[in-house]
């Protein structure tokens, strides 16, 4: 989404960053907003998902990102239109969780 669409992903991060410290109360998680980039010119966009707090910041707020019906039907739309930017993304993600498990590395 940072790489199709930066002002809707920009628009979603700093929703985020703002509603991170009352949606974070149903997660044990560690992320600190002050540790997460808060001015992110649009190259450094699709960055903000390797860094860990912002990545976490995204992923404790999305409940209420698609709750929000003007970032919900954008995202859709844009899932819609980009179908394998989607799953090249979800690819890339799950195989990050998994490759650990690989040949047994796992165990």
């Amino acid at each position: 989404m940072a790489a199709l669409d930066p002002d809707l992903f920009r628009e979603i991060y700093d929703f985020s960053r703002g509603h991170y410290e009352e949606d974070r109360a149903s997660y044990h998680v560690s992320a600190q907003t002050d540790r997460a980039p808060e001015a992110v010119g649009e190259a450094e966009l699709p960055a903000l998902l390797e860094q860990f707090d912002a990545r976490e910041i995204l992923h404790v707020t999305f409940g209420s990102v698609l709750k929000e019906t003007r970032f919900r039907n954008r995202l859709m739309d844009l899932l819609r239109e980009h179908p394998e930017h989607y799953a090249t993304g979800l690819e890339k993600h799950f195989l990050r969780h998994l490759e650990p498990f690989a040949n047994g590395g796992g165990r």
